[in-house]
């Protein structure tokens, strides 16, 4: 408490010369502002990923169930049987997915065909993302309709209705391709538009994704009675980590059963790489802001030389003398990481409420108007520790070496 306490009253005393004050005051702000860009630009790439996140609402279902290993398995296994009955799963969508050849006016595209059984409605809000005249629907008595996404469509030259039957082929199973005639390898299949397309602002599904009925998917690829994977929506209320963990071990090793974040678990895996690169650019910033820390105990040490001799008279060994500057520099540390965590966040608030830093010059050019952020407890937690570790990184080697330089009596 010693050491505190003189630091303390050497850190709020008037300086004698003023220079040693100015330099206190540069090195306070050095490391305020290095916090604040550290809580801003955390706080940033944390707005990005919650909106990332939010997108994939419209076509990621809140659990999804498939197997480790294979592409299908029969829908009536029991294991499934087991997971569709669970308490908490409101609704259970048979899925059957797999890639097939498009064409459309002269034009071919691989896409993913993604067929769904009629509660697809219902575990997902995937009538919000539709545009065009028509409704969303699979199927209607013997016909089939097939919903794209919308810059699919846009790259096969088509609107959100197109007239007559849209062709999709799918290898057969099992067959060699015949080199005579290579159609004879392909299962056929013919999808009518229902006059919308879907838009969820992800490229991935926008530009490569086909909704169809799960009985025309099943025809296609040749999986009667298959399933690819199991999407489930659960009940108001419940639990996801508690529900993901009951149905992983209902399910099994065989299973896996992925939330919204391990569905897409590479975007978030490069947004989090992004996050922690750019943590380690304003560590070194901080590290070089801090170089002013330096300056200013050195000038203080050298101002107190005459208290440090009457402080040794009075029995004060060189351990004490060294938790002084140590203290003083932890204190210069701290109130620089308070100050600049409370600048980050009114940063971050100002953001939020006038969004000061815009994406584009117009609105609407880009999904947001504003860069977004949002702010997290642990990040700043971690930005505090590591202005105070890196301070006491700082500090401590010019402190050890200037005060075992005793001065002549």
């Amino acid at each position: 408490m010693f050491p505190l306490f003189v630091a303390r009253r050497y850190l709020l005393a008037s300086k004698r010369h003023h220079t040693t004050g100015i330099i206190s005051a540069i090195a306070v702000c050095g490391v305020a502002l290095a916090t604040a860009a550290m809580v801003v630009t955390l706080s940033v790439f944390n707005g990005f990923r919650d909106l990332v996140a939010s997108l994939f609402t419209a076509f990621d279902p809140q659990l999804r169930i498939s197997l480790v290993e294979g592409k299908t398995l029969d829908a009536s296994d029991a294991t499934l049987q087991a997971l569709r009955q669970h308490e908490d799963v409101l609704v259970a969508t048979d899925v059957l997915q797999d890639q097939a050849l498009i064409v459309a006016d002269g034009r071919q595209w691989v896409v993913t065909v993604k067929g769904v059984d009629d509660s697809y409605t219902r575990q997902t809000d995937i009538k919000q993302h539709l545009y065009g005249d028509g409704h969303f629907a699979l199927h209607a008595d013997v016909l089939d309709y097939g919903i794209l996404g919308i810059r699919l469509a846009a790259s096969l030259g088509l609107s959100s209705s197109f007239e007559g039957t849209l062709p999709l082929y799918a290898p057969r199973r099992g067959e060699r391709a015949a080199l005579t005639n290579p159609m004879q390898s392909f299962r056929c299949g013919e999808l009518h538009s229902p006059g919308v397309v879907f838009a969820t602002n992800q490229n991935l599904y926008d530009s490569q994704y086909i909704l169809t009925s799960l009985r025309f998917t099943r025809q296609l690829f040749d999986r009667e009675g298959q399933v690819s994977s199991l999407e489930l929506r659960l009940r108001p209320g419940a639990s996801l980590p508690r529900v993901q963990s009951e149905l992983q071990r209902i399910a099994g090793p065989r299973f896996r059963v992925e939330n919204r974040y391990q569905q897409q678990a590479d975007t978030f895996r490069i947004m989090q790489v992004e996050k922690v690169i750019a943590y380690l650019f304003l560590t070194f910033i901080l590290l070089v802001a801090s170089f002013n820390i330096i300056s200013s105990l050195s000038m203080l040490m050298l101002e107190k030389s005459d208290n440090s001799q009457t402080l040794r008279a009075l029995g004060a060994d060189e351990g004490q003398l060294r938790r002084i500057f140590l203290a003083e520099g932890w204190l210069t540390s701290g109130i620089g990481a308070a100050a600049g965590i409370l600048i980050g966040l009114a940063l971050c608030w100002a953001q939020q409420q006038f969004g000061l830093v815009r994406l584009g010059q117009s609105e609407g050019s880009f999904l947001v108007d504003a860069y977004p952020v949002s702010v997290q407890p642990a990040d700043l937690l971690l930005v505090f520790a590591t202005v105070l570790v890196v301070g006491a990184i700082t500090v401590w080697l010019p402190v050890q070496r200037m005060t075992r330089q005793r001065p002549a009596a």
